[in-house]
């Protein structure tokens, strides 16, 4: 009979029994409170001790688990919850930033318009006042248009808007203030003074009456209210991207990597264990490839709207041509007066209606001296407290703005220096407790993915691809309407974006990947005609010095045009 070794039986057993007294010693305490914490889901599926025959999909291990299928699953919707919530936490601030500015841009730009319209009507109710009840509502008319031209709604031009004022006014300047007490004055109820408005609106841009102010005022406005419109439009476009943002969906492959990253270690009983920050840093690029892809146009975006508030607001640019109708307009008038002689004998051979009238007259004005009203008053004129808002929109928002040119490069790296990537003695590296992960570390966007370990990723996102070709047509149309624009020194450092796939360390990189195509984005209430925009003159590129002066001069004028238009409603 074989003699049994019975040392070698009881060291046997007693490993074994250690080993399963150690199964079923240790406890699911930990993974169950963490479950209830974070609310995953009911707390009747986490198991009360591991378990060695569970079948996982994501968390598979050789030894015991406190997870099960159903916790799996559970564990899937609270990471894509979560990871949504982070996202949109993340651009919550920079959405808020660009539709608090969306109000705040046009709210100015009401505010100036009406302001305006006040100034002009103060000037007929002072000055021209035989005049104020036949030019009312064509100034109603002229501002309701600059104003719709501003909001972008509705097909207006501002050129049309302005000649089609001087057309309404050249017969009531030339019948009640050239030639005062003319027979058949436009504003009878007669055939003669009908015809006689008529061919004198018809033929008021070749007769030329009131000299070159109506074609200044035109181009002027024109050029301020285009760029205030189209900043209003690339506002707009921003808040599309940042809706597109919060909406993108996360790929299944990108969900198994977050579990992993998340949770799997809880299966383990390891609930306070991170992610290493290289690790982190591969799943969530691989998570946000596609809307990283968004990181060169959103940038030169950025530059875009950045340049629009200079031209805009930088140099007084909107606030002075708003402010600056009434000056135009009286200057008209008073070329009309100076050409009185002339202007009545063209009309008469165009017309053929002012051989009736008494005399010829050119009304001057004789200066006076105006009292400057009390310091603030002009705060009591409506739309004045407006003046000069502008230029501090432009300093807030430009500020504000700025930090956020890189946002999409650099949210997979705010999001793991959140709650998820902490630098630790030891982290986890979806397999196991490790002291540094040790995986190749990839850059930004879809091409670097490629050599992606953690997520794979199939191809980029159709939606964010999609509004990815709207932001760089934008970017282009902008170019065309206004050349120049966007296109600055800071825009050169960002490089061509490409990058090779790989990182000497876990140090973000960069990357872009191959775009698909989508239908190209029309703007048709984009006015086409281009405005060259020379940076040479621009508030953008001038020296201290210039720009102060520049400043100085500006709110001078503005000043004066408030106190002026309040001393007039006294």
């Amino acid at each position: 009979m074989p003699r049994v070794n019975v040392s070698w039986i009881i060291t046997v057993l007693a490993v074994e029994l250690a080993t399963l007294s150690a199964a079923h010693a240790h406890s699911c305490h930990e993974v169950k409170t963490a479950f209830q914490v974070r609310q995953i889901g009911q707390l009747k599926w986490v198991p009360e001790t591991p378990a060695t025959d569970v079948d996982l999909s994501i968390c598979k291990h050789a030894g015991p688990s406190c997870c099960t299928r159903r916790m799996e699953e559970s564990y899937r919707a609270a990471v894509l919850r979560d990871t949504s919530q982070n996202i949109r936490s993340y651009s919550f601030e920079l959405k808020y930033l660009i539709s608090a500015h969306v109000a705040a841009f046009q709210d100015t730009f009401q505010s100036l318009i009406t302001f305006s319209q006040n100034h002009l009507t103060s000037l007929f109710e002072t000055t021209y006042s035989s005049l104020m009840s036949s030019i009312s509502p064509h100034i109603v008319c002229l501002f309701t248009d600059l104003s719709r031209f501003l909001q972008g709604t509705g097909n207006v031009s501002v050129e049309t808007a302005v000649h089609c004022f001087f057309d309404s006014l050249f017969p009531l300047v030339h019948t009640r203030i050239v030639n005062p007490g003319m027979a058949g004055s436009i504003g009878e109820d007669s055939s003669d003074a009908n015809q006689l408005g008529d061919c004198l609106r018809m033929t008021r841009q070749d007769v030329n009456p009131f000299g070159p102010h109506p074609k200044v005022m035109a181009d002027t406005l024109a050029s301020a209210l285009r760029a205030g419109r189209v900043l209003s439009l690339a506002l707009g476009v921003g808040l599309d991207v940042m809706n597109i943002t919060e909406t993108a969906e996360l790929s299944k492959e990108c969900t198994r990597a977050l579990v992993r990253m998340h949770y799997c270690s809880h299966c383990r009983g390891l609930t306070l264990i991170r992610a290493c920050s290289g690790y982190c840093l591969n799943v969530m690029r691989g998570c946000l490839a596609s809307l990283s892809e968004l990181h060169n146009p959103w940038r030169q975006y950025v530059a875009v709207l950045q340049d629009l508030t200079h031209i805009v607001a930088g140099a007084h640019n909107l606030e002075l041509a708003l402010l600056g109708i009434r000056g135009q307009v009286e200057e008209a008038i008073l070329y009309a007066q100076l050409h009185g002689p002339r202007l009545t004998a063209t009309v008469d051979k165009v017309c053929g209606h002012s051989s009736n009238a008494s005399s010829t007259t050119v009304r001057t004005f004789p200066p006076t001296s105006v009292t400057p009203p009390p310091v603030n008053s002009s705060q009591d004129v409506p739309g004045a407290d407006k003046i000069g808002m502008l230029t501090r929109l432009h300093r807030e928002f430009t500020g504000y703005i700025s930090r956020y040119k890189s946002f999409f490069s650099i949210l997979p790296e705010a999001l793991c220096e959140g709650e998820m990537g902490v630098d630790e003695l030891m982290c986890w590296s979806g397999d196991d407790v490790v002291k540094s992960y040790t995986s190749r570390v990839v850059g930004n966007g879809v091409r670097a993915q490629r050599q992606n370990p953690e997520v794979r990723v199939r191809g980029a996102d159709p939606v964010i691809m999609d509004i990815k070709n709207k932001l760089e047509l934008f970017n282009m149309e902008i170019q065309h309407i206004m050349p120049g624009v966007g296109h600055r020194e800071s825009w050169d450092e960002t490089g061509s974006g490409e990058s090779s796939g790989e990182c000497d360390d876990e140090d973000g990189c960069e990357g872009s990947g191959d775009s698909v195509a989508s239908p190209t984005l029309t703007e048709a209430d984009v006015s086409k005609k281009p405005v060259k925009v020379s940076f040479i003159d621009s508030p953008i590129t001038q020296n201290k010095s210039s720009s102060d002066a520049s400043f100085s001069m500006a709110s001078f004028i503005i000043i004066i045009l408030a106190l002026g238009l309040h001393w007039s409603f006294i």
